[in-house]
């Protein structure tokens, strides 16, 4: 029988590298992996989640974990696996200007603060972050974001949402004090050239979010793996297949870090070891049951944020064949 001939657009992680390289391949697919970044192009171009959500480009793409649930909550025509592509902590992605006077997330009342979108995923976690780690209400912040939204929403009574007039950069704003904060999912290219008006919110912001993985048992979420509806309807076998595929390319990603030499970074083996000693074996696990309170979580952030149309079990967001897992 025929290999069944799907593409599938994903970012260049090392966890991803299997599929690019041919390491790993679903079982009865014929794949053509393209790399497709989301906020920096990358070889096969930009917009990966655009692409998907506003005209469905590929079979299978790594997918804005909120603008799924807002799909979902919608009944547009996509469903996910439990496979987990990117996470992030909150903490270490705010920044402030520093003569803004910001010092403690409750600083950030009343104040003007970018985001990438107000829907991506890093947006809603820091948000909901705000309010329930440290009891400051996102509601009273000022928020301007950097393009037009994935999917379109209305925003709730009293939230101050504003779009960045065109041509202006949201980092050099912030470096300037045009605005007083940030919160994106990569740092504003300011301060990866070493600008000194910039710096993160929590000066100590890995201790905040090992004390934020100790309290809630959890790395966050940003991207989830979804496919179009059409095609696991014809083909139910593939959510599985595929699954494992992200399974295998995972283990293998896990043993490149066995040579302390796999990485640029002189002591890339050193911090492996301590990270497994704090976040335990595996920070990133698949399926449903070990991602449960993490999805639950989140889908609350996304109602509260008026984002979701609606709740939905957790078990609702994923394919039938992998609701077991």
């Amino acid at each position: 029988m025929a290999k069944l001939k799907l593409t599938m657009a994903l970012s260049h992680y090392d966890r991803h590298m299997p599929f690019f390289d041919g390491s790993v391949a679903p079982d009865g697919v014929d794949l053509t992996v393209l790399e497709v970044g989301q906020s920096n192009p990358l070889r096969h171009g930009v917009d990966r989640h655009e692409r998907m959500l506003q005209k469905g480009e590929f079979d299978i793409c790594e997918l804005s974990l909120s603008s799924y649930l807002m799909a979902k909550s919608r009944a547009l025509p996509f469903i996910a696996i439990p496979v987990f592509p990117r996470r992030l902590f909150s903490q270490s992605q705010m920044w402030v200007n520093v003569g803004a006077g910001i010092k403690r997330p409750g600083d950030l009342l009343g104040k003007r603060v970018g985001l990438s979108t107000f829907q991506t995923t890093l947006s809603v976690l820091a948000k909901g972050d705000l309010k329930s780690e440290y009891g400051v209400d996102w509601r009273k912040i000022r928020w301007l974001v950097s393009k037009e939204e994935t999917l379109p929403f209305k925003p709730q009574e009293g939230v101050s949402i504003e779009l960045v007039s065109r041509g202006k950069k949201i980092g050099a704003m912030l470096e300037s004090g045009e605005i007083d904060g940030l919160m994106m999912p990569h740092p504003p290219q300011e301060v990866v050239r070493g600008s000194e008006k910039i710096t993160r919110l929590f000066s100590d912001a890995k201790q905040e979010e090992i004390r934020y993985f100790r309290k809630n048992g959890f790395y966050p979420i940003m991207h989830v793996v979804a496919f179009k509806d059409e095609l696991l309807g014809r083909e139910p076998w593939l959510a599985k297949s595929v699954m494992e595929a992200f399974e295998k390319a995972k283990e293998l990603c896990r043993r490149y870090y066995e040579d302390p030499n796999w990485s640029c970074l002189a002591w890339g083996r050193h911090l492996l070891e301590e990270e497994r000693k704090i976040l335990g074996e595996d920070p990133w696990p698949y399926g449903i049951k070990k991602n449960r309170a993490n999805l639950e979580r989140f889908m609350g952030y996304s109602l509260e944020q008026g984002l979701m149309e609606k709740r939905l079990a957790v078990e609702e967001l994923f394919a039938p064949t992998t609701r077991d897992t």
